[in-house]
């Protein structure tokens, strides 16, 4: 898949991984074989992808291919906005600071917490009774 002038990353977020290939062109996204807006429904989400280009003034300027696994539609959008701030830092090392005071570079570390044992979920409790 990696060709001349294409630039690689990898972004992750929760159990989603990203892969990403960016190549100076007219602006095509396809994700996991679709576009943008059908396989990410939500324009929230689409947005939320779309931030490193906007604050970078560089929307429309690079054909984004990229390979999800894993999660749901959330954490899919959060790793593939990781993997693009990356691969826009690998392109242009100047962009770096702008991006890392977004937040764009930095993974977000959360996930969801383990069910303990003798209770519903992971801190819920069961309803208490006196008697």
């Amino acid at each position: 898949m990696p060709v001349e002038g294409t630039i690689h990353t990898i972004g992750r977020r929760k159990e989603a991984v990203c892969r990403v290939y960016i190549k100076a062109g007219s602006g095509k996204w396809l994700v996991n074989g679709r576009t943008l807006g059908d396989y990410f429904p939500r324009p929230a989400h689409v947005s939320t992808i779309q931030q490193p280009f906007a604050a970078t003034d560089m929307l429309g300027r690079y054909d984004v291919t990229a390979n999800i696994d894993g999660g749901g539609l959330s954490g899919q959008a959060g790793a593939l906005r990781l993997a693009i701030a990356r691969a826009l830092v690998k392109e242009d090392e100047t962009l770096k600071p702008k991006l890392r005071g977004l937040g764009f570079l930095t993974r977000d570390a959360r996930v969801v917490e383990r069910k303990k044992p003798g209770r519903p979920k992971a801190r819920k409790r069961f309803q208490f009774s006196k008697r």
